[in-house]
């Protein structure tokens, strides 16, 4: 559903403009309401699900045994942080000041369209994601399979 790489500016509001191409997507099959929350597995990212996706997410995290610690963070990060937003006649969305603050983002960030889902990163951690390379410690058989 979504891919691609835009770097974004945040204005004094803290608002987004939605790329263009992802508009009408967003519109029709997201029925214009997305939701922020924040990455549990790496800092200086945001997550913006489709409604629909994020339903489906927050109902999985919240099987999860409310006892583990592990359950916990993803519970917290994900479901206790979820914010849901519209873009307004202008297709800009507001990114919660708390969100922002917690990840680094300030005036310049990356939009990533990751399938069914955004991630939005300050351009910093983006930049710092992208210098990293894939050493074979980190190859698992399922990245070996990979035709790239």
């Amino acid at each position: 559903m979504f891919q691609g790489e835009t770097a974004i500016t945040i204005d004094d509001k803290g608002r987004l403009a939605v790329p263009t191409a992802h508009r009408d997507v967003v519109a029709r099959d997201c029925g214009n309401r997305l939701v922020i929350t924040y990455n549990p597995f790496e800092s200086g990212c945001l997550y913006l699900y489709p409604q629909q996706v994020w339903e489906r997410v927050r109902d999985q995290v919240n099987k999860l045994p409310k006892a583990k610690k592990t359950s916990r963070v993803m519970q917290l990060k994900l479901v206790g942080a979820a914010t849901f937003v519209e873009p307004d006649g202008n297709g800009r969305i507001t990114v919660p000041a708390s969100h922002r603050a917690a990840v680094g983002i300030e005036k310049k960030a990356v939009l990533l369209g990751m399938g069914d889902k955004f991630e939005l990163w300050s351009e910093q951690a983006h930049h710092a994601q992208i210098r990293q390379t894939i050493t074979d410690e980190d190859l698992s058989e399922d990245l070996l399979d990979l035709q790239l």
